[in-house]
């Protein structure tokens, strides 16, 4: 239930109280993981926990600041790209982000802004050491939504293009969303956990050759992991810098054995409709033909097994071929059950 509703969260501007139920999070690793960590506490009303990330007081005291919450029945929070900066003998930090209170009352409210944030060297610390902590922050009232009002940086810096935009945004989400069902995520460092990112250039089924191309952004994400298996999850965004999760169509199957013994012949392997999944497995994007792959191992031999192929075309990622060798006998003998990849 956890997953759906961050989901739901993470595409949507409304978001329901429910979030106050949200896991604990405690974690000052970075700039974005200490702001999630304080608007976690502020989620689950643990304000001492919230006043604690600050080393400069935000309020005259904790009774004010719990109090500044008093409407307030949950907060989303969406980071940009953090700037940083060393000074004499610290970190500094500038983090660009965007909230979304929704209050008691059911009005939403979106705010704008940065925080500023300081550490102190580890490197040079010797008998004591200050932690990450926010020194100060500044917002203002948007109009926009929630993903439009990050602002690409704090104090003049670059301006972001869109892909980078996107891929900031894609990134939040699959931390937001997959934090929990995607078990690789924890065994892997950030730079691991980066996307790959490819760029689509397409026309709409009802375009002709002489209209302007449209540019998209597939962003592929580590999921999940088994003794032969790796599994990925995909993020779209498009030039209305729209962003939504992939799913795949793929052919629900009955498979016949003889003697109803699986280890014996295939008599038959029937498609008896098509269902949606969220992960392809063994799966990697081919830019030349525009054609997602997956192989999904059965066992780890890989003589039974299934493969896919997505096309994109038209803006859209569409089932094109589906391979299935269901016989547990050692060899490689793939059936097609589905194959629109030379047309119709």
């Amino acid at each position: 239930m956890r997953l759906a509703l961050v989901l739901t969260c993470g595409l949507a501007t409304a978001c329901s109280g429910a979030l106050a139920d949200e896991v604990y999070l405690d974690d000052r690793s970075d700039a974005a993981a200490l702001v999630k960590s304080l608007y976690n506490a502020v989620n689950r009303k643990e304000y001492a926990r919230a006043w604690s990330y600050f080393s400069e007081p935000p309020a005259s005291s904790l009774e004010d600041y719990a109090a500044g919450f008093s409407d307030t029945e949950s907060v989303i929070v969406r980071t940009g790209r953090v700037a940083e900066e060393g000074a004499a003998g610290s970190i500094l930090y500038q983090l660009p982000l965007a909230i979304e209170a929704q209050g008691s009352d059911g009005n939403v409210r979106v705010f704008s802004g940065c925080y500023s944030l300081r550490m102190a060297n580890p490197d040079i610390a010797t008998d004591a050491f200050t932690p990450l902590s926010i020194t100060s922050g500044r917002f203002s009232a948007s109009t926009a939504s929630l993903e439009e009002s990050v602002p690409a940086n704090c104090d003049g810096g670059p301006v972001l293009t869109q892909p980078e935009l996107l891929r900031d945004r894609a990134v939040a989400f699959y931390e937001d969303a997959f934090a929990e069902t995607c078990q690789r995520m924890a065994d892997l460092t950030r730079e691991e956990r980066e996307p790959d990112v490819h760029e689509l250039a397409f026309r709409y089924a009802y375009e002709t050759a002489s209209d302007p191309e449209h540019k998209a952004w597939l962003f592929r994400f580590p999921c999940n992991s088994g003794a032969y298996n790796e599994s990925e999850v995909y993020l779209y965004g498009d030039g209305y810098n729209e962003l939504r999760l992939l799913s795949f169509a793929t052919p629900h199957l009955d498979v016949r054995y003889q003697d109803d013994d699986f280890e014996k012949p295939v008599d038959a392997i029937y498609v008896i409709g098509f269902k949606s999944v969220g992960e392809l497995v063994n799966s990697d994007f081919d830019p030349a033909t525009k054609t997602l792959h997956s192989w999904s191992k059965w066992r780890g031999v890989g003589d039974a097994s299934s493969r896919g192929e997505w096309l994109f075309r038209g803006g859209e990622f569409s089932l094109v071929r589906f391979d299935v060798d269901a016989s547990y006998d050692g060899e490689i003998n793939l059936r097609t059950v589905v194959d629109y990849a030379s047309g119709p």
